[in-house]
């Protein structure tokens, strides 16, 4: 009992029961008066067989349950023991399992079912007003814009709950007013509401969007921050901007875009152009336009570095390159030679930036240097084509390439071509850009088998090429080529004396030239502009004696464009020998009518004069013509078409007893040209000839 608190005086308590009292009532704890003191502990399943013995032994008065272990329970219970006695539960003597496999179930909270189990759903549509005096001033349709963009309009009319259309509508408020910003009202007020239905029948809210665009704010000044520039009007000229007229963002970021790009290309590779600020007078509505660019020093190009790892030095670089040292620098120009690096395949990354070289020119400008690195890829390339078409038979071709196995741009290509008609292998040199850009020089060994209606043949070539060809990149308007090559093959013609073919040995040697116009708009699916390609090939006959001929033709293609979908296409072709006579000339120097890249609907070489035998003998001169309507869908096309034209024993092309081909195709545009599918069938057919002739092939007909 604690103290009490100072100054504190307690009454006096008597106890219930004097000290002696009490310690009288306490039985001595002394082990000589009672034994039971000195015996240990019983254990716990003594202690528990004991307390069930005395409850098992007790009855239960009327009304009131047995207790736990007594008679009452059922003869199934009373077997239950925990230890040695009866209880109700068998889990209870069940080993607890160790820590690590212990599982808790989770609590499963009951729910209230739904009222309905049909999803609510709001129905709604969207009304815009106040919002037609701006569309009608304005670059774009603002409404138009609106709805490509608004969350309501993605939401198709429909909502879980009217909270969501409401947040659609915040959403939507917001972006008006971004959309009327980038037009040039920067304060327009935009007030939403949502409306319920008026009756029964169109239960559907309306989300109202009400706009008061306010001014529109135009440029008061337009303020360029520069040093100054070669010509002096430089930045001014292709900013494009004017005083008075609205503050659009498109039209601000165009010419900020379009002075970013002139600077460069007028000399100034390190110009840079900073962050506009346009000041808003709100009274007014208009707005003070300044824009900080820094010019940097005005260069001429020097020369080259290179680094990293390299496919060729940086003398070859110059060559790519289509300016020279002291030239006004010119970033289009630079751009050209970072295609052409690519255009060489030789890379897995390239890239071209000018450095300053801080050396001074003496008219203000320094010289500039370009720095290329060089991440050079994989030279090595393995390709595979299939192809069929009538008289050809079905051909697949293979080629092995290293592209740079000679630097700079040596090529090693290995060709092989196994089909049911031709069989052959050559070996391929090849330098690209050659001492030149765009300057091809071309060496070929190579060895092959035709085995075609209109002759036999096993020939070995020899050739060598120079050509200044288009590529996919650089689409060229003027190409031209010109070569020699020696032949030597022996071949199977028609002998009238014997009335049989007989393998004859030719040994050939010429030379052609080769050039061409091309204004069309692509290289493998054109669609406008025409192409007008002129070869020559002076040759001769050394077998016995020198017998010479001169091989001509001329092609002429033209494409025009109905509309997006549809282009038409036309084709002629003019052929000619002059100088020996037909049977002088070896059968696979003649001229040939007929097949996939001819007239279709004939086999490959299938018209023209016909040997007593049946087979065609070639001739000394030729013309053809096709015409196509293309139409594409998608990577998918559908081309009609018509052919026409023979091979004559004539030298001049005679004009007469043409033969037509009319057909239907298909085209699978791929980013590497189109594969075509062509059926055609003879007009006017003849005995022997086929009704239907399928080609398969890559690249338009022409």
């Amino acid at each position: 009992m604690p103290a009490p608190p100072p100054g504190v005086t307690l009454p006096q308590v008597e106890p219930v029961i004097s000290d002696k009292e009490f310690n009288s009532a306490i039985p001595a704890l002394d082990a000589r008066d009672d034994p039971e003191l000195d015996k240990p502990l019983e254990s716990i399943e003594a202690f528990e067989r004991k307390l069930a013995g005395q409850q098992s032994s007790a009855k239960p008065e009327e009304g009131q349950s047995a207790p736990l272990g007594s008679a009452a329970l059922s003869d199934e219970d009373a077997t239950e023991e925990i230890g040695d006695a009866p209880v109700r539960d068998s889990e209870l003597t069940t080993p607890l399992p160790p820590i690590d496999q212990f599982e808790v179930a989770p609590v499963q909270f009951a729910q209230d079912a739904p009222a309905d189990d049909k999803e609510v759903e709001v129905a709604y549509r969207v009304d815009i007003e106040g919002l037609d005096a701006a569309d009608k001033e304005a670059d774009i349709d603002i409404a138009s814009e609106f709805r490509a963009l608004s969350a309501l309009e993605k939401g198709d009319g429909k909502a879980a709950n009217a909270a969501m259309v409401r947040a659609r509508l915040n959403e939507d408020s917001q972006l008006l007013q971004t959309i009327l910003a980038s037009e040039g009202w920067y304060s327009p007020e935009v007030r939403t509401r949502l409306v319920p239905a008026r009756d029964d029948k169109n239960k559907a809210l309306t989300a109202v969007l009400s706009v008061t665009p306010g001014k529109r704010y135009v440029f008061s000044d337009i303020v360029v921050k520069a040093d100054p520039t070669e010509p002096a009007n430089l930045i001014a000229s292709n900013l494009g901007l004017k005083i008075g007229e609205p503050i659009v963002a498109d039209r601000v970021q165009g010419a900020e875009a379009q002075v970013a790009v002139a600077l460069p290309e007028n000399g100034y590779p390190f110009a840079q152009v900073g962050d506009r600020d346009i000041l808003l007078d709100q009274d007014s509505g208009e707005g003070v336009y300044t824009l900080p660019v820094t010019v940097g020093p005005r260069g001429r190009f020097d020369g080259f570095v290179t680094d990293g790892n390299l496919a060729f030095g940086v003398d070859h670089v110059g060559v790519l390159a289509r300016f020279k040292r002291g030239e006004l620098y010119d970033s289009r120009k630079v751009d050209d030679l970072r295609k052409a690096l690519v255009a060489t395949n030789l890379f897995r990354a390239v890239s071209v930036e000018p450095v300053k070289g801080g050396q001074a020119v003496g008219d203000g400008t320094e010289y500039v240097t370009l720095d290329v690195h060089q991440e050079a890829g994989p030279p090595r390339t393995v390709a595979g084509s299939l192809g069929y078409a009538a008289g050809e038979g079905l051909t697949a071709e293979a080629t092995w390439t290293h592209r740079n196995m000679f630097p700079p741009e040596g090529a090693l290509i290995g060709h092989a071509i196994a089909g049911t008609q031709q069989q052959g292998a050559g070996v391929t040199f090849r330098r690209s850009n050659a001492g030149k850009r765009d300057r091809t020089f071309e060496m070929t060994a190579e060895a092959f088998h035709n085995a075609y209606d209109a002759y036999s043949a096993y020939t070995g070539r020899l050739a060598a090429r120079i050509s200044r060809d288009s590529t996919p990149i650089w689409q060229k308007r003027h190409t031209y080529a010109y070569g020699m090559e020696l032949l030597a093959t022996a071949e199977t013609d028609y002998d009238a004396a014997s009335g049989d073919r007989k393998r004859r040995t030719y040994y050939i040697a010429g030379v052609n030239g080769q050039v061409g116009f091309d204004t069309t708009n692509d290289l493998l699916n054109p669609t406008e502009g025409y192409r007008l390609t002129a070869l020559v090939q002076p040759e001769t006959t050394v077998n016995r004696g020198f017998n010479p001929y001169v091989r001509a033709r001329l092609d002429a293609s033209t494409y025009y464009s109905v509309n997006d979908s549809l282009v038409l296409a036309g084709r002629v072709r003019l052929g000619t020998i002059q100088g020996a006579g037909l049977f002088d000339i070896a059968p696979s120097r003649r001229l040939y009518a007929g097949g996939g890249g001819s007239v279709r609907g004939y086999s490959y070489q299938g018209l023209g004069e016909q040997a007593p035998d049946g087979k065609p003998v070639g001739g000394r001169s030729l013309n053809e013509a096709s015409f196509e309507a293309r139409y594409r869908f998608g990577n998918y096309g559908v081309v009609g078409f018509v052919d026409a034209g023979q091979a004559y024993r004539e030298t001049m092309p005679q004009f007469s007893d043409l033969r037509y081909g009319v057909g239907i195709g298909g085209r699978f545009y791929t980013n590497f040209g189109p594969v075509r599918l062509d059926v055609a069938t003879p007009l006017g057919r003849k005995p022997g000839e086929s009704r239907i002739n399928i080609y398969v092939s890559i690249g338009q007909a022409f």
